[in-house]
C-alpha cells in the first residue's frame, strides 16, 4: 500500500483527492502550505508527492527545491493553464510529471501509478545492479554498495539521481561526458527528461561539495559538449 502526500491550499481539492486516493487502497498525507508539507515529508515520508506549484508561505518550486536536496521522491506538480513557463522549470529541478488543473482524477491516478512503477523499477535496478568497486580519486571517495560519499574525509549527502551523475563522471576523470551519457546513467530507459535537467542536478551537486570545500571545482563545464570530472 504506497502512501501519498497531498499538498495544496484548496482544501476542496485536498478532500476529493484524498478519498478519491484512499477509495483505491492509498493512504493519504494532506498539507495546506509548502513550509508544513516539508516538515512533514521529511519526518514522515510517502512514496510520492502531489504538489500545487502557488501556495502560501511555501510554493511548489520551492518545496520542491528543498527535497530535490535530500530526495528523489516522485513528485508530480498541479498547475494553472498558464503556468507552461513554471511547468518547464518544474521538470528541469526534478519533478517527474505535470498535470494541469481543472484534472481528471481518472488521469492523476493513473499518472501517479505511473511514477511509482517508474521509482520501483529504480529501485529494482540498483539493487540488480553488480557490485561496483570504491571510487577514490583525489579528495573523493564514493562507495555505490553504501551509496556513501565524502570529500577529504567530509561526508556529503546526496541522492541516487546526483550519486549516478557524480560516479559517471568521476569513474572516468578527464574525459567529457555528454549531457544525454549522464541522463542515461542517471535514469532508467523508461524516464524521459529534458538534457536541461542534468544542469539543474549538476548544479546542486557542485553546491553540495562547496558547503564542505569553498574551493571546490572539480567538475568543469565543456560548454557545448558536456562535464567532465578534473583529472588532476
Amino acid at each position: 500500500m504506497s502512501t501519498i502526500a497531498l499538498v495544496d491550499d484548496d482544501q476542496h481539492i485536498l478532500t476529493s483527492v484524498s478519498i478519491a486516493f484512499e477509495a483505491e487502497g492509498y493512504r493519504t498525507q494532506t498539507y495546506t502550505d509548502g513550509a508544513t508539507a516539508l516538515v512533514g515529508l521529511q519526518k514522515t515520508p510517502p512514496d510520492i508527492a502531489i504538489l500545487d506549484i502557488k501556495m502560501p508561505h511555501m510554493d511548489g518550486m520551492e518545496l520542491l527545491r528543498r527535497l530535490r536536496q535530500h530526495s528523489d521522491l516522485p513528485v508530480i506538480f498541479l498547475t494553472s493553464k498558464d503556468d507552461e513557463i513554471d511547468e518547464l522549470f518544474g521538470l528541469r529541478m526534478g519533478a517527474d510529471d505535470y498535470i494541469r488543473k481543472p484534472f481528471s482524477q481518472r488521469v492523476l491516478m493513473e499518472r501517479v501509478r505511473v511514477a511509482l512503477r517508474r521509482a520501483q523499477s529504480q529501485e529494482s535496478a540498483i539493487s540488480d545492479e553488480p557490485e561496483t568497486p570504491i571510487i577514490e580519486h583525489g579528495k573523493l571517495v564514493m562507495d555505490p554498495k553504501r551509496h556513501s560519499c565524502t570529500w577529504d574525509a567530509n561526508p556529503v549527502t546526496l541522492t541516487l539521481t546526483e550519486f549516478r551523475i557524480l560516479r559517471a563522471l568521476a569513474q572516468r576523470p578527464g574525459i567529457v561526458k555528454s549531457r544525454n551519457s549522464l541522463m542515461a546513467a542517471a535514469y532508467d530507459d523508461h524516464v524521459i527528461v529534458d538534457d536541461r535537467t542534468i544542469d539543474s542536478h549538476v548544479k546542486r551537486l557542485r553546491k553540495k561539495f562547496s558547503a564542505v570545500d569553498r574551493g571546490f571545482d572539480e567538475i568543469e563545464t565543456l560548454y557545448g559538449a558536456g562535464y567532465r570530472f578534473k583529472e588532476g
